[in-house]
């Protein structure tokens, strides 16, 4: 079993799309289908077999209707964790200081799925959802 997506709700998805590709350095998915009206939202790639969905706050009422579970929609998650290569994780600081965004929030060492990672660092994307990166040693 793996991780298919995370839904991270927005309020300008074009905006959060910039943030996670330009900044973060995911990979777009359906951007431009989205843009085109095609596709309801866009996503960015984590991995080969993972996505974060970026969904605009006023598809919520939607959500709630599709799901059939009521109140569940539109809400941030705590954080969603990034796993990547020590030299991703140091690009990624100097991509996020440079946008003025703080990366001081560590943790050393941090626990994730595959174990004892040396460094963490949380920021915000520009809708306030928490984001974490760390590195594993391999």
């Amino acid at each position: 079993m793996r991780l298919d997506h995370v839904v991270l709700w927005t309020k300008d998805s074009a905006a959060s799309m910039d943030f996670y590709t330009r900044v973060v350095g995911l990979a777009p998915v359906r951007f431009h289908e989205f843009r085109s009206g095609e596709a309801p939202f866009p996503s960015v790639r984590v991995s080969e077999d993972s996505i974060i969905d970026l969904m605009s706050l006023d598809r919520a009422a939607g959500t709630d209707t599709q799901t059939h579970v009521a109140g569940s929609a539109g809400h941030t998650v705590n954080h969603v964790c990034l796993a990547m290569t020590k030299a991703e994780y140091d690009a990624l600081d100097q991509r996020l200081q440079a946008e003025g965004i703080d990366t001081s929030a560590r943790l050393a060492p941090t626990f994730g799925a595959r174990g004892w990672g040396p460094e963490g660092m949380y920021f915000p994307d520009p809708d306030g959802n928490v984001v974490e990166a760390r590195y594993y040693d391999d």
